[in-house]
């Protein structure tokens, strides 16, 4: 959903309705959350199956995942949505252009926080959890070599 909105914005834009625009900006950034909170589900996931390995089971662990998955940016949107809907809007980069019009937030403060400080946030989540693995990895290889040397020992 997030390459369709995003592929067919600058077309919807050219429609010059504020409200199909706000529509159209919401979904985009939306989407856009929804990616990367799918993405860090989804390095938790690894970091589970990798390193806590046994006991892990959690009940109605999909459920949970979905409601994360989709319901953390839905709580960015409604905060954003509610301080002033007007955040979002249509941008226009050329006059001469009219397909170089985007439905996209139009104010740099909410960018940078509800998009590039989200999104970092789930970059150091994902590296923390990269990191962790490969830990768990080479102590699982080393164990393995000190047992290995044992044996032909």
């Amino acid at each position: 959903m997030l390459n369709v909105v995003f592929l067919t914005n600058s077309w919807l834009s050219s429609f010059n309705q504020p409200g199909f625009c706000i529509t159209v900006a919401v979904l985009l950034h939306y989407f856009l959350l929804a990616a990367f909170t799918w993405m860090c589900l989804e390095s938790v996931h690894f970091y589970l199956a990798l390193v806590k390995v046994f006991n892990i089971y959690v009940p109605k662990y999909i459920l949970k995942c979905c409601i994360a998955g989709w319901g953390i940016p839905a709580i960015v949107i409604t905060i954003v949505l509610i301080i002033n809907k007007d955040f979002y809007g249509n941008g226009s980069h050329s006059e001469s252009n009219p397909f170089s019009n985007f439905c996209w937030i139009q104010e740099n403060m909410v960018f940078y926080i509800s998009v590039v400080a989200y999104i970092f946030l789930i970059f150091l989540t994902n590296t923390a959890m990269f990191i962790t693995v490969l830990l768990q990895i080479h102590a699982v290889k080393t164990r393995t070599q000190k047992r290995s040397r044992f044996w032909k020992k």
